[in-house]
């Protein structure tokens, strides 16, 4: 069965480059820096949200507010990426168990539903979710341990709760043409593996692989890129945490 060609050239988050390989996309390098990206995605009135974020004047910290534990923040968020990463990686062992052992003698027609695409794609849609709400809630919860605090590192949490609002539209945006991406993919699997049983048996040979084994290469994928994306989604979490171990 033939496989997505590998791509080795372009240089960007684990996400972007296993994208790029398995949907054969021609990913240019970025052209501009960070701060010139971010000032076309930022409107007006987001980057007068910014601006007074960084000029403001962080609230003080009521009298008596104890400051969080750095270990006790950093094992909650251990413990929840930890659990995301098992959810992504049980469903795929799950849906192996469900769909059952493939049957050899089966020739899978690849316009035929017997497998919908749709089905992957309200699961991969259902991890996207569960990232976001527990993602969301850490920032929040070191968010708020920032706060506790000196100054310095009470205005970082302000301007992190800016960015969280003024890019979180776009991160979703974005993040949601995945499933889009990797439905070209399962297509592209399931169609190079009928035509390839369908010529081993026009020429009367045994098959080249058994019949529906691109569903397994495909899952295998799909939890990959969930992975990555997940590794992606936490890179805010991850700067947090930095910022509370410094203070």
């Amino acid at each position: 069965m033939s496989q997505a060609p590998r791509r080795t050239g372009f240089s960007g988050p684990t996400l972007v480059r296993l994208l790029a390989r398995l949907t054969d996309a021609d990913v240019p390098e970025p052209g501009n820096s960070l701060s010139g990206q971010l000032s076309q995605w930022l409107g007006w009135a987001d980057a007068i949200a910014l601006s007074a974020a960084l000029k403001g004047s962080p609230p003080a910290v009521p009298p008596g507010t104890r400051a969080s534990d750095s270990t006790e923040e950093e094992r909650e968020c251990a413990r929840v990426r930890t659990a995301l990463a098992n959810a992504v990686r049980e469903d795929g062992a799950g849906a192996g168990r469900r769909r059952g052992p493939a049957r050899p003698s089966a020739l899978p027609d690849p316009v035929e539903a017997q497998v919908d695409y749709a089905v992957y794609r309200q699961r991969y849609v259902t991890q996207q979710q569960s990232m976001e709400t527990a993602i969301g809630n850490l920032r929040g919860r070191l968010r708020i341990a920032l706060s506790g605090r000196a100054p310095g590192m009470a205005k970082l949490a302000m301007v992190d709760t800016v960015m969280e609002r003024v890019l979180g539209a776009r991160e979703q945006t974005l993040l949601g043409t995945v499933p889009t991406l990797l439905e070209a993919h399962f297509q592209r699997l399931r169609q190079a593996e009928a035509a390839a049983l369908a010529e081993a048996q026009a020429a009367g040979q045994p098959a080249p692989v058994t019949a529906g084994a691109w569903l397994a290469v495909f899952r295998k994928d799909m939890q990959s890129v969930l992975l990555a994306e997940l590794d992606l989604r936490f890179q805010p979490i991850e700067g947090l945490l930095a910022a509370l171990r410094d203070s």
